[in-house]
């Protein structure tokens, strides 16, 4: 958006330099005339640095201009001398005001630096991507009123031994922040993903015992992850509980239920879990695919397959005329099936809370006036209605 501002939030190493400088080079070269003027301004690596990025990540563009400044008046002159349609600061923190007495990076500079650049974004109605640190909790360094300022948060996500890589809005004033976008990271650089779900999946073909593949949600986009349990002998007091992906008070709580109703021996057991590719399961729906993957891991015996599609195709089709049975042995032709009975006060077969359906052998007459017609016979409890 013009004059829109974007902090978007990492921790370091996760690639959020990689990720701005291919958006940096995708909006060059997305101009209406095949150029748009992008200034990437980088206080943390040098222009020859940069450019070693963009090259490798195939990101160059005419009308990317790079600069490695960390003075704040310096860095409104280049904005002034190029006059860009995108500002990319890399980052927040490496900047630092002259009027403004400490070192760059902390709350004053902070608010100062970050108060400059998004007056000078609605002013001239240029969009601005701001980098900023994150703090050993997770949360972005800085004062919080920069959070307020700005206009969308996001978080660049992932564990750094993955490829998977998830950006999540934290807030957002022109679009929903329930959206996740998944991203892979290799040496090429950031590659979109329609269809991450081949990245948790161990991809084996015989059924393993203490896995489970399940459904999860990430913002609007559903994933198909597999949860791996390993339950084994402790020869310490206190049993190990060890997670990777998944909640550990979740974990604890599963485990619990597992011992006392179940009574499943697990209390002095250790129990290591983890997902594929890194993904974090945090939704309540994962707790079905932890009970199952330790119960296989307990029994050592894997879950039974799924039905194939090639079977699910020989399933016999239920036809309208013929009701679904739940049991018991096929009924010879020719014979009356059994007619539900309605109950007082029946509106018709449309507000019926049981189905108004008579026997084969005496069908019943047509509700007349939106009232169950169904004879005094057929049903005592309806005798007298209409």
């Amino acid at each position: 958006m013009p004059g829109a501002v974007v902090l978007v939030a990492g921790e370091p190493g996760i690639g959020k330099s990689t990720l701005l400088l291919d958006v940096a080079g995708r909006a060059a070269r997305s101009g209406e005339h095949g150029e748009r003027k992008v200034l990437y301004v980088s206080g943390e690596e040098s222009s020859a640095q940069v450019r070693a990025r963009a090259e490798r990540i195939e990101a160059m563009a005419r009308s990317l201009y790079l600069a490695s400044e960390t003075d704040l008046a310096t860095v409104l002159g280049q904005v002034e001398q190029v006059q860009p349609e995108l500002l990319v600061v890399d980052s927040v923190q490496t900047i630092a005001s002259a009027e403004v007495e400490g070192s760059a990076g902390n709350v004053t500079q902070v608010r100062e630096v970050a108060a400059s650049l998004i007056q000078l974004a609605k002013a001239r109605g240029i969009a601005v991507l701001l980098v900023g640190h994150v703090t050993k909790d997770g949360s972005i360094a800085g004062p919080r009123v920069l959070e307020h300022l700005v206009d969308v948060v996001v978080q660049f996500e992932g564990d750094r031994h993955s490829r998977l890589r998830l950006v999540r809005a934290v807030k957002n004033r022109y679009g929903p922040t329930d959206e996740v976008g998944c991203f892979d990271l290799s040496d090429v650089g950031i590659v979109g993903l329609a269809d991450p779900s081949g990245l948790f999946l161990s991809g084996r073909t015989a059924a393993v015992a203490g896995t489970c593949v399940t459904v999860t949600l990430e913002g609007r986009r559903p994933l198909v992850t597999e949860v791996q349990a390993l339950v084994t002998a402790s020869s310490l007091a206190t049993p190990r509980r060890a997670t990777s992906g998944l909640d550990s008070a979740r974990v604890n709580m599963v485990l619990a239920v597992l011992d006392k109703r179940a009574r499943a021996p697990i209390g002095s057991s250790d129990a290591y879990l983890s997902t594929v590719g890194g993904v974090r399961l945090a939704e309540p729906a994962a707790d079905l695919a932890i009970t199952l993957a330790l119960a296989g891991a307990i029994t050592d015996r894997p879950l039974p397959p799924a039905p194939s599609r090639s079977a699910r195709s020989g399933w016999p089709a239920r036809s309208a005329r013929s009701p679904a049975r739940t049991g018991g042995s096929p009924r010879p032709p020719g014979s009356a099936s059994p007619a539900p009975s309605c109950p007082p006060g029946c509106s018709g077969p449309g507000r019926c809370p049981r189905a108004c359906r008579s026997s084969r052998s005496a069908p019943s007459p047509r509700p007349s006036g939106g009232r169950c017609t169904r004879s005094p016979s057929a049903d005592p409890s309806v005798a007298g209605s209409r």
